[in-house]
């Protein structure tokens, strides 16, 4: 049995993460009704969960997009793919060698990951060694390379999980039975370590799906290698420059243009994938950050 002391701090959490998630969920379900609702009904009345008018027109107009869209589409999902492989591969591996004990070169290594926590060469540099060293400006590697540089965050959390919720003894005993230290790894630790790499994957992901800026900053030329984040970013400034012209000469498609409702949409758009994803990977996520979490 609970004292009251206990009992009253519970009842406290638990009411202060239902506010903590209605705040997290209205405003996420006020953005998909409104990308459902007139856009002059929208401008009028704000933000409403029961708006006077439906309307699909900003979909409509979004459709006229349809294959430009499906394209960045299919682009994001290529790069999510490749950039989550490969940078959850080196992170496994980098994060599994600092966390053995008797590993040459295993504190300077750790010491370097720890380091880029704290500081980064900065925006400019950065640009300067992507453009002028790899040379991957308009080319495809824009979107791959710059987040696939290992992610101190996720080394350090998967180096604690290995440390704390991994046995030695099981380890030991896999070295005992003859088998190698990449044996060990892959036949071993990588089967336990499902809920953390789970986690990871998910962290990266996310990275990888809304990131805009590589696109941004590296893809002046090459509009065909837009993910859908770029893409849905050049149609808000398109549409931003639209609506602001629409006092100077406006036509009948540009004055009906359903600009604040489309704003909506594509927002919708853009977070729906990670949206159906996350609820079959939320229990390993939950178990993973939990179990990471433990100081190694």
């Amino acid at each position: 049995m609970y004292s009251k002391k206990t009992k009253g701090f519970l009842a406290f959490a638990n009411i202060f993460l239902a506010l903590d998630v209605i705040c997290c969920i209205v405003p996420l379900v006020l953005l998909v009704i409104s990308s459902f609702t007139d856009n002059t009904t929208l401008i009028r009345n704000g933000y409403q969960f029961i708006p006077e008018k439906f309307s699909l027109d900003a979909y409509a107009y979004l459709l006229k997009s349809g294959k430009l869209i499906m394209k960045a589409y299919g682009m994001s999902f290529v790069v999510t793919g490749l950039g989550v492989a490969v940078s959850l591969t080196v992170t496994t591996m980098l994060a599994y060698a600092i966390s053995r004990p008797g590993i040459p070169g295993k504190k300077i290594l750790t010491f370097f990951v720890f380091f880029t926590m704290l500081f980064n060469g900065g925006l400019v540099p950065t640009y300067m060694m992507y453009t002028g060293v790899f040379h991957i400006k308009n080319t495809i590697w824009a979107l791959l390379i710059p987040n696939l540089l290992v992610r101190a965050y996720y080394v350090m959390l998967m180096r604690s999980y290995f440390q704390t919720s991994i046995p030695e003894e099981i380890l030991e005993a896999a070295s005992i039975d003859g088998a190698s230290e990449f044996q060990t790894f892959y036949k071993v630790s990588i089967p336990m370590a499902k809920p953390i790499i789970a986690t990871v994957a998910l962290f990266s992901m996310i990275l990888y799906w809304n990131d805009w800026q590589n696109g941004l900053y590296y893809l002046t030329t090459r509009t065909d290698l837009f993910t859908i984040q770029n893409l849905l970013n050049r149609m808000i400034q398109e549409i931003q420059f639209l609506s602001s012209n629409i006092a100077v000469g406006q036509t009948a498609d540009v004055a009906s243009l359903p600009s604040t409702a489309v704003r909506m949409a594509i927002a919708v758009i853009g977070i729906l994938p990670i949206a159906i994803t996350y609820p079959f990977i939320q229990n390993n996520f939950a178990k993973g950050i939990t179990l990471g979490a433990v100081k190694g």
